[in-house]
């Protein structure tokens, strides 16, 4: 199988000067951009935003939309990658799911996480949390072992009906606030 190489070029741009993509469908909850910038603050970019040069001369973000609207007066690398609307439209809906396909050592988590401190709260909350819900993955579910006995921890949790995101949102803040573990859950 040949392979293309995408990248046009390294280049920092002004964050501010880069276009969000129109059809960028993440939306970043306070945690994350939280998480976000106590990243920043403690380490610094060290990965760069992914955009694709318009007809124009402008520069249409695919990945890094956080990062810009995060940073907006700092000078940020953008990989300039050489594809068309089409294929800037399937890198932007598979990035981040792509990522997310990949399955952790939980051991190996465990041991790295135990050797990270973080100065900044945000991202110290984001290392606890991994540490405290590390992700279950089921087996092979073509393999037929016979039943398979799982246990469920008990949790006690509360479901609280908000009229709009907004107010979700400021009720979120609220119980975080307060030190509870919350999840934002839409249906």
């Amino acid at each position: 199988m040949k392979i293309r190489d995408r990248i046009k070029e390294l280049r920092r741009v002004k964050a501010e000067q880069l276009r969000p993509h129109p059809s960028n469908w993440r939306t970043h909850p306070k945690a994350q951009q939280d998480a976000l910038r106590g990243v920043l603050a403690e380490v610094g970019y060290a990965d760069a935003l992914l955009a694709r040069e318009l007809p124009d001369g402008s520069l249409e973000l695919i990945d890094g939309h956080l990062r810009a609207e995060t940073t907006p007066e700092m000078e940020v690398p953008v990989l300039i990658l050489d594809v068309d609307d089409h294929e800037a439209a399937i890198l932007l809906a598979v990035h981040d799911p792509l990522a997310g396909l990949a399955e952790a050592d939980h051991d190996v988590l465990a041991e790295l996480l135990s050797e990270v401190e973080a100065e900044n709260e945000a991202v110290r909350g984001l290392l606890d949390q991994m540490l405290a819900e590390p992700e279950t993955s089921l087996d092979d579910p073509t393999e037929d072992d016979g039943p398979r006995e799982v246990t469920v921890p008990e949790a006690f949790q509360v479901v609280v009906e908000c009229r709009d995101e907004d107010q979700q949102q400021t009720v979120y803040e609220q119980l975080t606030s307060d030190g509870l573990r919350c999840r934002l859950l839409t249906l």
